[in-house]
């Protein structure tokens, strides 16, 4: 293991101004983002609509990594360059999905737990040879009656310690996803219970496992009312309690913390984002790893439709931008109607 390489790559994953494009949407899941714009899930559509993504002018500057799916690793450019190295030529570092998804966890209803670590080495050791220099697995945590209990957070903890050690063997860079769903009719004081308990336990895996805390990134869920709640927390109050969260939780070690979007509209991940950086200086970088907030827009400006390709490449590079500034705390929402 080269922690000094691996340092170098987690810090440049959240450098200032930039953040991480999570393309990594599995086979189901990109099939039902074409279904919403009534376009058929066939490779090329997705080889299509992934290289309107990389290839947006003006994205790169504020895009610091992609986080890719098995099939896409393996695509090409309409001109036959592979799509990592097309992305590592442009200064946007090549990432990789290894986790094989949550599933149910046996004797805990409600209760996943996510799969993939047999045959991960190889799996690493190829993914490397490919061209990818960080790697990520998302541990998903339910908030519900009853739920989560303290064996499902221990749980995927552990996986998420052994994968991660994993990486680090291999010279990837793991992003450690522990993602506490905001599907629920919870509170936010109740998400930031859940979350605290959650990253309790993921750092002591972390630390037993001897997972070295400079070479990794950490990629948490904002603490947020449940989408069902009755009254949703402000955005100045998601702030506050986010920061004293990580504060509590993440040791100044790690290079950076990159959040999920987690089924926010994009505009409200862009601000919750923003509104945390202007509450620092922190120990470490405050930066987004987005799906859905960062491709909605550019997804619905395509349309499957050839002759949109350059405005679904403007609108992606519009939000990259903003989401750029906001990790700078420059963001405001006035922006959104100037970029447009």
């Amino acid at each position: 293991m080269n922690l000094s390489e691996l340092n170098r790559v987690a810090l440049a994953m959240v450098t200032k101004g930039k953040g991480i494009l999570a393309a990594d949407e599995s086979s189901g899941t990109i099939k039902k983002r074409f279904d919403s714009i009534k376009l058929d899930s066939t490779e090329e559509h997705r080889r299509t609509y992934r290289e309107m993504l990389f290839t947006a002018p003006g994205a790169a500057g504020a895009v610091s990594g992609v986080i890719l799916y098995d099939e896409t690793i393996h695509q090409k450019t309409r001109d036959g360059t592979p799509f990592a190295q097309y992305l590592a030529r442009n200064g946007m570092i090549p990432g990789i999905k290894v986790d094989l998804g949550a599933k149910p966890l046996a004797g805990f209803p409600g209760e996943t737990i996510t799969e993939g670590l047999d045959g991960l080495r190889e799996r690493l050791i190829e993914y490397h040879g490919l061209g990818a220099r960080f790697a990520k697995w998302r541990a998903v945590i339910d908030i519900a009656a009853g739920i989560p209990t303290a064996f499902a957070i221990q749980a995927n903890a552990h996986a998420l310690a052994r994968y991660a050690a994993l990486c680090q063997e291999n010279d990837i860079v793991p992003i450690v996803e522990p993602e506490v769903l905001m599907d629920g009719a919870h509170s936010l004081g109740r998400c930031a219970e859940v979350t605290e308990q959650v990253l309790t336990v993921v750092f002591d895996e972390l630390f037993a496992q001897r997972v070295q805390l400079e070479g990794m990134v950490l990629k948490p869920n904002m603490v947020i009312s449940g989408k069902k709640a009755s009254e949703r927390a402000p955005p100045e109050a998601v702030a506050e309690a986010t920061v004293r969260v990580l504060k509590r939780h993440v040791p100044a070690a790690v290079p950076g913390i990159a959040f999920l979007s987690g089924g926010q509209s994009p505009t409200e991940a862009t601000l919750h984002l923003s509104l945390m950086n202007r509450l620092g200086p922190f120990p470490w970088a405050l930066t987004f790893s987005y799906g859905r907030a960062l491709q909605d827009t550019a997804l619905k400006a395509w349309g499957g439709v050839p002759a949109n390709f350059a405005a679904g490449q403007t609108e992606f590079a519009r939000r990259a931008q903003l989401n750029g500034a906001a990790t700078t705390g420059r963001y405001a929402p006035e922006m959104e109607s100037r970029a447009a």
